[in-house]
């Protein structure tokens, strides 16, 4: 068996599901729900600064495509995460499809983002065991991928996605019963899944992350991104800047493992804003923009997307998720260096 999973090259392992498989789903995330809603918002604004005119509409017609064929792309991204063979990878949209939207006997909440996972997971890893092992190739791999998918989105799907809202509204009432703390914990956290080789994009949304949760999630994310950037100007420059605090923070994971200090500044700074968002500036965001932070300013879209374009909201956004993240991950930085626990080049990146 174990030179058959081995020829088939499936590999049950904390990697391979969580880390690859889970970030590949970020990305599918992004290509549909994330860029559908980033569409929509922009009809939308645009429609009400400009009056009702045809682009406008266009982007919001696109966007809801975009945002209803969320289910296919992590089925298409879990599977190539998987290194399933093309017959496999292009049956995974279904399964993916059918994972999010699919019910399960008992159980009418459909399986949404985690259900999506789970089958298309499922549904690969039968596909490639078949994979070109009979002449009829064409027919029986994408029937054993698409039948197993749609038997784990029917039964196991729907449980998985139903313990993972109820856990996010757990976490919701939480938060709401107790800002400060979970405010701390919260921005913490999710802060760290985004650095980590983890997608906090992906994680935020399987718990339907939303309102006082979501905006402590969101400017922990800001945190790490922001952090990272400012306090590594020195070693690397206006790409780092641009890719770390645009892009992903995930960037200085190599970094961080070799000198696990200057995790601490971007960190702290997540403990510090993340209850300054929960109590005082009463910050909240959608599932979508909660766990990005400032990559592609998902994060602040979402924001303005649940509270409204206001100057008001600007300038909380501003402040909260741009100046103090950067700020006060510059200046525990700068304490850190002189206290010796951090040094010249151990931020360096090989942009």
């Amino acid at each position: 068996m174990k030179e058959f999973f081995k020829k088939k090259d499936i590999e049950i392992s904390f990697k391979r599901y969580v880390q690859d498989a889970l970030s590949a789903m970020a990305l599918g995330l992004f290509a549909t729900l994330l860029m559908g809603t980033i569409l929509d918002v922009l009809g939308a604004q645009t429609a009400v600064l400009f009056g009702d005119n045809a682009i406008s509409a266009f982007l919001v017609e696109i966007g809801g495509v975009a945002k209803s064929m969320m289910g296919a792309g992590i089925g298409v991204a879990v599977a190539w995460s998987l290194k399933a063979p093309p017959l496999v990878l292009f049956s995974s949209a279904v399964t993916g499809m059918m994972g999010a939207t699919l019910t399960g006997f008992g159980i009418t909440l459909a399986g949404g983002p985690a259900g999506a996972f789970v089958a298309a997971a499922l549904g690969a890893e039968f596909g490639k065991m078949v994979s070109k092992e009979t002449k009829v190739d064409i027919l029986v791999t994408p029937a054993v991928t698409i039948i197993i998918g749609g038997i784990a989105a029917k039964l196991v799907g729907p449980g998985v996605g139903w313990c993972l809202f109820r856990l996010g509204d757990a976490i919701m009432a939480a938060t709401v019963w107790q800002p400060f703390f979970f405010g701390i914990f919260i921005s913490v956290v999710v802060g760290l899944a985004l650095t980590a080789p983890i997608s906090s994009a992906a994680l935020c949304i399987m718990l339907d992350l939303s309102g006082l949760a979501a905006g402590a999630a969101t400017v922990g994310c800001c945190a790490q991104m922001v952090g990272f950037a400012v306090a590594s100007f020195r070693e690397n420059g206006v790409g780092g800047l641009v890719a770390q605090g645009i892009g992903t923070s995930m960037l200085q994971v190599s970094n961080i493992i070799k000198h696990p200090w200057i995790l601490v500044p971007p960190t702290l700074t997540a403990a510090i804003i993340g209850p300054l968002a929960t109590c005082v500036f009463k910050m909240t965001n959608i599932p979508v923009g909660a766990g990005m932070g400032t990559c592609g300013f998902v994060g602040q879209i979402g924001t303005f997307t649940d509270m409204g374009f206001t100057g008001d909201v600007l300038w909380k956004v501003l402040l909260l998720q741009i100046v103090l993240p950067a700020i006060l991950a510059f200046i525990i930085d700068r304490i850190m260096r002189k206290m010796g626990l951090i040094k010249d080049g151990d931020y360096k990146l090989d942009l």
